[in-house]
């Protein structure tokens, strides 16, 4: 990698200023970003480097970079408003309460405001906790669902033991897709609430396989258990549908959403629930707060992310984008299919599987050489988050499958002659 003196210096400032471990990952793999400008799914690096960007940082960047429409509202927004003070009404945070239960459904009637995703995990499990009386969680086993106090326990060992907040009393991990392990989980009715992504994302976007999300809120349903929908990756139109639990046909008790409701301009979650999941703000509103959470600005441009998402031209953009992914990387595929043997996906959803160790890191190193920012999966390295923009353009998809292909070819000729040397050394021996 040849860097500037300009980036080498800052890289070095990251080091010793921000987070050695994480800047040092980076360019041991090979990727020396450092993002400058940037502009619908287009990054550009402090170099000049440009990158098609389908990492979007979880989702955050749906509808792009710096979207036009989400900077005027936000500037509009700044000659009146302000963060607010959250313990009053206010009008855009009523604003947008009443249309998220509008665009929710299923008798979600409250909006509980947060800064961020975890922050919002953390609060809908308080929620759960208070409304059943039952303090035990059921999460996915390899579930992510953020790095904040209750949110960290409900997911990976990897992210909860580093910080000694593992609590295995209380939050319960079983494997995706397997119903007997989640009834066994639940039927002694001492659950509050069952918590998962609809599709988890960290874990390398598995499908559920067919009926296994409105099977697991039966299975609440019976046993006296809350469903909380984790929809920070997948709602906001990502599935084809406003939210990945509709696409599955189920009704939530509790939902969360953040990161691109804030259209990547202002930090924003939401904890959307039934009356009967939120009875805190009934009898004690007081009992959570959060100083940043429905910031006034933010709620603006939420209000006009989920107008944006409303069209009727979105959907057929979702649907265009989502059919040309598929049949380009099942093009793709044809060429290595002893290598890339995998496409996990549900609208622009997607991770794409390899067969080889951690090999989601190598294709990630040549689409990055390639002008393409997308990231291995945390939990399973063999997988690569693909998760496209809802709002890409025919060209630019044209483009991103030309890059990925080149990139796909060159990371399965590193990757297959290094297995290819492996077994020459293993006959040797």
């Amino acid at each position: 990698m040849e860097q500037s003196p300009a980036k080498q210096e800052f890289i070095e400032k990251s080091k010793t200023f921000w987070n050695p471990n994480k800047t040092q990952f980076w360019q041991d793999q090979q990727v020396d970003l450092v993002i400058d400008r940037r502009e619908g799914y287009l990054l550009y690096d402090m170099d000049g480097k440009r990158l098609i960007d389908v990492h979007l940082n979880g989702g955050t960047y749906n509808l792009g970079h710096r979207h036009p429409e989400l900077i005027e509202t936000l500037i509009r927004g700044t000659t009146r408003f302000d963060m607010g003070n959250h313990h009053f009404p206010a009008l855009g945070r009523t604003a947008l309460a009443e249309e998220l239960a509008k665009v929710c459904g299923g008798g979600m009637q409250y909006t509980m405001y947060t800064a961020g995703g975890a922050e919002a995990i953390d609060l809908a499990i308080k929620s759960a906790r208070h409304a059943m009386q039952k303090r035990k969680i059921v999460s996915i086993v390899n579930a992510y669902h953020g790095h904040s106090g209750l949110a960290v326990a409900t997911g990976a060992d990897r992210f909860s033991k580093t910080f000694l907040s593992d609590r295995p009393d209380e939050f319960i991990h079983v494997p995706f897709n397997d119903l007997d392990a989640m009834e066994d989980a639940l039927k002694a009715k001492d659950i509050a609430a069952v918590i998962m992504e609809t599709i988890p994302a960290t874990y390398g976007f598995p499908m559920p396989v067919p009926g296994y999300l409105a099977a697991v809120k039966q299975l609440c349903e019976r046993y006296d258990a809350l469903y909380i929908a984790d929809e920070v990756q997948t709602g906001l139109m990502r599935t084809g549908e406003m939210w990945g639990y509709q696409r599955y046909g189920i009704e939530p008790d509790i939902m969360v959403t953040g990161k691109g409701i804030g259209g990547g301009l202002y930090p924003l979650a939401c904890v959307v629930a039934k009356p009967e999941a939120a009875t805190w703000l009934k009898q004690d509103g007081f009992a959570h707060m959060s100083t940043m959470g429905g910031a006034e600005l933010g709620c603006l441009v939420a209000l006009k992310v989920l107008e944006i998402l409303q069209r009727p031209q979105l959907r057929p953009i979702v649907n265009y984008i989502s059919e040309t992914m598929q049949a380009g990387l099942t093009d793709i595929m044809k060429l290595y299919p002893d290598f890339f043997v995998g496409i996990r996906q549900c609208g622009v959803v997607m991770g794409l599987e390899f067969d080889f160790p951690e090999g989601a890191k190598p294709v990630m190193k040549h689409l990055y050489e390639h002008g393409v920012w997308a990231i291995f999966s945390t939990l399973d390295p063999r997988v690569l988050q693909f998760k496209p923009g809802v709002l890409m353009t025919a060209a630019l998809c044209e483009e991103l499958l030309e890059r990925v292909e080149r990139a796909i070819g060159l990371a399965y000729a590193e990757c297959m002659g290094a297995k290819s040397a492996a077994t020459r050394a293993g006959v040797r021996r």
